[in-house]
């Protein structure tokens, strides 16, 4: 039975390896001649499909809350299974810790999508990047991670603010997703760390602890706009309170992993 379950886990991370090459291609040549329209496409197909490799289901709460122009958009980070899910639930632009674009393969394709990265040792390297994020927060929705690092999910680190200045300069609304992992018990679903992409861990090991632990289920639970007009440090307190609030409540509407379709819409 053990030679069988490494069997599948090796299995699977070979078709892993092969979809992420065929990603890279696809942004090599394909993207160049695409409209907007099609490659967002394309990149909600390809994570989609990674979340089902990775034996993770996803569940969305209270998608109406996410605007349907664009926003910055705030949340929890616990893993880089978060940007996946979050882009195939809405492809938009990211900002993440510079250490980012020398990963391998997963930095170079976040290079290709138009990610930002910010230095997290420099508050004035932060405020450049914000002055950069406001214009294109203009056309184009952005993500952030303010805790400026990942956790185990139990708890939600004090907010950086720098970043929040790209939404006093921009005017662009504020929108907060909590994002959480469980896992089945026999005695219903339970917080799982599994997905954790914390201390020194390496992509390739992370990507075995979450073969190992499926099924998972990824929840998005969506909030209300942060409100407007008050400064970036106003708006990094606000976030910050209204997730962390949220980080522990019982998960609304659990559905049974064995039984979970996707609710992308």
């Amino acid at each position: 039975m053990a030679n069988l379950f490494s069997f599948s886990i090796c299995f699977t991370l070979s078709t892993i390896t092969w979809h992420i090459v065929r990603g890279m291609l696809t942004l090599c040549f394909l993207f160049p001649f695409l409209s907007s329209e099609a490659k967002a496409q394309q990149i909600q197909d390809w994570t989609r499909k990674l979340l089902v490799l990775l034996g993770v289901r996803m569940h969305i709460v209270n998608a109406d809350f996410f605007p349907k122009g664009p926003c910055l958009l705030v949340a929890n980070h616990i893993s880089w299974v978060d940007i996946q899910a979050i882009l195939a639930f809405k492809p938009m632009r990211f900002v993440a810790k510079s250490e980012v674009a020398r990963w391998p393969l997963f930095g170079w394709m976040a290079i290709q999508l138009g990610t930002l990265f910010v230095r997290r040792d420099s508050a004035l390297h932060g405020r450049k990047v914000a002055q950069e994020m406001a214009p294109i927060l203009q056309r184009e929705s952005i993500c952030i991670f303010p805790e400026g690092t990942s956790t185990d999910g139990a708890v939600v680190l004090p907010f950086k603010t720098s970043l929040f200045e790209a939404a006093v300069l921009s005017n662009m609304p504020v929108s907060m997703v909590v994002i959480r992992y469980f896992r089945e018990t026999p005695n219903g679903l339970q917080p799982s760390c599994a997905a954790a992409f914390i201390g020194e861990m390496g992509l390739v090991e992370s990507i075995f602890k979450i073969l190992q632990a499926r099924p998972l289920l990824i929840v998005l639970e969506f909030l209300p706009l942060a409100p407007q007009g008050i400064d970036r440090k106003a708006l990094a307190e606000f976030t910050r309170n209204q997730i962390a609030a949220k980080i522990n409540e019982k998960l609304p509407s659990a559905p049974k992993l064995d039984l979970l379709s996707s609710t992308l819409r």
